[in-house]
């Protein structure tokens, strides 16, 4: 079963820097272990994903007019992800970021998301006309793309990433979400958090805690924890979490129950961090589906 997901938001150029720990806060010179230039960003990653999973994806992202922007296209050239940007006069989004030997990260935003006031929205509204179901990522510029979503009554997804419970930010996404992912990175205590987000009227919430495995509650009070699966080699965290993301949602359009969608997603994170990718190479469904221990 093919389904069409539109992605709103989240593309970059990232430099990759690995080193055997965080340096200290003085003045020095570091060799790092490994350094290479790659597409990153939660738009991206989530697209790569659910296309070698072979959803069709339309992703709509902001490019500047800069080598970084032919970069991004030519890393996102694949038969089933269909590419609308707004070009904007700032340059293309890119990052830094330091990576120590337990696969934890420092990023650096060297060149900040873009924030245009004139996005052409018809192009996104023609796709979402389309879709089965619309990612908005937590880009300022997406937000008009929920009050779309809305009007059209499609069934938004958000993945809120490392949100602390109370930032205002983030308010406008979560009211708008049918369905909302999160990290426990800034939420020691995150199940009253998520208690309070499905009691407002979410599907259910899914947080993520690295290495830790995930935890999902539903709107029927039923809680599901999900360990990591063990991999012989983790290359590069970068991209796990929309790798994650991306599993569960193939299970989902799929009709697998929640607690098999925590596995397909916890099975795609793992293919992730064995990867120096956004989406490991021969990333489909049977690899998936195998790493997950369901049957094929």
């Amino acid at each position: 079963m093919t389904r069409s997901v539109l992605i709103v938001g989240g593309t970059s150029v990232d430099t990759i820097i690995h080193l055997d720990q965080f340096p200290t806060p003085t003045a020095q010179t570091l060799w790092p272990r490994a350094s290479y230039r790659a597409l990153g960003s939660t738009g991206a990653g989530k697209a790569l994903n659910l296309a070698a999973l072979g959803d069709t994806v339309t992703l709509h992202t902001l490019l500047g007019e800069d080598n970084e922007a032919r970069f991004v296209r030519e890393q996102l050239a694949h038969e089933h992800i269909h590419l609308l940007t707004t070009i904007t006069p700032e340059p293309t989004e890119q990052h830094v970021n330091l990576m120590d030997a337990q696969g934890d990260r420092i990023s650096f935003f060297v060149q900040p998301p873009p924030e245009p006031s004139d996005v052409d929205w018809e192009a996104v509204r023609v796709a979402m006309e389309h879709s089965d179901v619309v990612v908005i990522n937590i880009l300022a510029y997406t937000r008009p793309a929920l009050a779309l979503a809305k009007e059209m009554g499609k069934p938004v997804w958000i993945d809120l990433h490392d949100y602390d419970g109370q930032d205002t930010y983030h308010q406008p996404f979560i009211e708008a979400a049918d369905v909302l992912f999160l990290s426990s990175d800034r939420l020691p205590d995150y199940r009253p958090v998520m208690e309070a987000l499905v009691g407002s009227g979410k599907q259910f919430v899914v947080c993520t805690h690295g290495r830790h495995g995930a935890t999902l509650l539903d709107r029927h009070g039923q809680w599901l924890e999900q360990p990591v699966f063990g991999v012989d080699t983790v290359l590069d965290t970068n991209g796990a979490g929309d790798a994650f993301f991306s599993g569960f949602l193939y299970g989902y359009g799929r009709h697998a129950s929640l607690a098999d969608c925590l596995k397909l997603a916890a099975a795609g994170g793992a293919l992730c961090v064995g990867s120096d990718r956004l989406a490991a190479p021969g990333m489909n469904p049977a690899q998936l589906v195998q790493q997950a221990g369901l049957p094929l």
